[in-house]
């Protein structure tokens, strides 16, 4: 039988997430243990070798969302995080075959090449949604509203931070509140409609609504999903998109090493079995292998299903909440593909070999949007996209340690599929052969690609649900839809990141502000924890 640790803090699962709560937590003291399931922390941000020789960010792929105050605080550039920004934000061969590059002073007069109307929109546009993202920057760590039946002096407190979160939105002129709210409810392409007239802006933009949301891009709601796209930076500079030099577990990386200097203990390998509770009260956790950690302060990294369905005892829990826990959806239609490049795409559009900027780009393909809307209905009806959406990052452009001189990887971003496959079918046995439409799909616009494979990793919905806990394929932990975003993530009454079991807390992406590298939701947490540690202290005090 193995020891029982004592600890101030456990963390349930070190992805990135964790490991950013983990930090905090010992940066204000509290010994803190992380309980890995893998063999590596990192959750979905990690690089792994896939093929001998080469190595990717074998699940998420990007770096834009991550906060510039956590990557400060937890000093990530001290223990080795480099990020490199892309020399093109996007580049999109189009249905005449043409092409579209956006990114800085570029999408102007790229744009003008397709529509003069729409170049002479492109930067309204463009101010009104900054305006619009500012706004979002400034609540992305803060905790919403807490909109629970409670005593009056709770419903007067949280009244107030309501108020002092809403002066900013007070603030904004008329018309860009006009905007927010549309930008809330309406769909993503009935909002690019009322801006542009050509199809290669709408698509590029586009893309935002439907990446990891299992929709169309004319489905209510998904415009903010475009928006959430929008409110990060690389470096500095905002709305940029880069890459972490040795991919994504280079992050995670620097957040453990970053832990481990604060006293944080990491244990991999080993699930989470059982949360205990005593009394009402969580009292530590019982993994798979028999080890115990007993703690006041249990916190969870996990998508709230997996936590509520799972791991915690269903006596624990209001009725309600149960029911709640169980209709949280998640689903993003996504199959995520690594592949090794013997050489890079020749695009038939933009014809060449050799190492160019839209090489470095986030190369998509999905030249407009109703081919977006299709790609949804097929999958809704037969499993998934005759026409499907791809995005592909070819990171070794910029970081020539991931692959052998000469040679390339590859990300496949895809969209849409069914997170579970009708009439019976089951992914285990479909997966080879959507893999090999993905590779079909890109090689219709770079004639070399299917040939230039050397080898591929296929991950299914299935596979991203088994390897990384991301239920139904969910990048998000659960959709970012009105129902489930802000005061009501993941329910209404427990968007505070506490639970309805006293010392249980959730710091994954299915609490506020959602999914993403952001590293947000690990920070808030811990600043809750923390403030339920110092009050609880004070009651002491008063009591002794």
């Amino acid at each position: 039988m193995k020891p029982i640790l004592h600890a101030d803090a456990v963390i349930i699962g070190g992805g990135h997430n964790g490991l950013v709560c983990a930090n905090y937590l010992a940066a204000a003291g509290l010994k803190t243990v992380v309980i890995e399931r893998r063999d590596v922390v990192g959750g979905a941000a990690v690089t792994e070798s896939f093929h001998p020789g080469f190595r990717n960010s074998v699940a998420s792929y990007t770096v834009s969302l991550l906060h510039p105050q956590i990557i400060r605080d937890l000093e990530l550039a001290r223990h080795g995080l480099r990020i490199v920004e892309r020399p093109l934000g996007n580049f999109l061969p189009t249905a005449d075959g043409g092409y579209l590059k956006v990114g800085g002073h570029r999408t102007q007069p790229e744009v003008a090449r397709h529509s003069q109307k729409d170049a002479e929109r492109l930067a309204a546009y463009e101010q009104e949604l900054e305006r619009v993202a500012d706004l979002l920057r400034a609540l992305v760590l803060q905790r919403p509203p807490n909109l629970r039946a409670s005593g009056w002096r709770d419903q007067l407190a949280e009244l107030w931070h309501a108020l002092r979160l809403g002066r900013p939105f007070r603030q904004l002129p008329q018309a860009s509140r006009q905007e927010l709210l549309r930008l809330f409810a309406c769909s993503a392409g009935d909002y690019l409609d009322d801006w542009f007239e050509s199809d290669p802006i709408k698509a590029v933009l586009g893309f935002d609504g439907v990446v990891g949301h299992y929709a169309s891009p004319y489905a209510a709601g998904s415009a903010y999903v475009l928006l959430h796209h929008c409110f990060g930076e690389v470096n500095g500079r905002k709305g940029a998109w880069g890459h972490a030099l040795g991919g994504m577990g280079a992050i995670t990386q620097a957040m453990a090493r970053s832990a481990i200097e604060r006293g944080v203990e990491i244990i991999t390998g080993d699930a989470v079995r059982e949360v205990l509770i005593r009394r009402g009260q969580a009292c530590g956790i019982k993994t798979d292998a028999g080890r115990e950690v007993h703690s006041p302060r249990v916190v969870s990294n996990l998508n709230p299903r997996l936590l509520f369905e799972a791991l915690v005892d269903p006596a624990a829990l209001p009725a309600e909440f149960s029911r709640r826990m169980r209709q949280w959806r998640c689903g993003s239609g996504t199959f995520r593909m690594n592949v090794a490049l013997s050489e890079l795409p020749d695009f038939r559009c933009l014809p060449g070999r050799q190492a160019a900027e839209h090489h470095g780009a986030g190369i998509i393909i999905a030249p407009t949007l109703g081919y977006m809307e299709q790609a949804y209905f097929d999958a809704r009806t037969q499993g998934w996209a005759r026409q499907p959406i791809v995005e592909m990052l070819i990171p070794s452009t910029l970081d020539d340690s991931l692959a052998p001189p000469g040679q390339h990887v590859a990300s496949l971003f895809c969209q849409h599929v069914a997170p579970t496959l009708p009439d019976g079918m089951h992914w285990d046995d479909q997966r080879d052969r959507v893999a090999d439409l993905m590779i079909e799909t890109v090689n219709t616009h770079a004639p070399n690609f299917k040939a230039s494979v050397i080898a591929r990793e296929a991950l299914s919905p299935l596979d991203l649900e088994r390897r990384f806990g991301l239920v139904g394929g969910d990048i998000f932990h659960g959709a970012l839809s009105l129902d489930q975003m802000f005061s009501a993530r993941p329910t209404l009454g427990y968007a505070d990141y506490r639970t309805p079991v006293t010392g249980l807390y959730q710091c994954g992406a299915g609490t506020h502000p959602g999914g993403g590298v952001t590293g947000a939701p690990g920070h808030n947490a811990a600043r809750e924890i923390l403030k339920d540690r110092r009050r609880v202290g004070r009651k002491a005090r008063s009591i002794g």
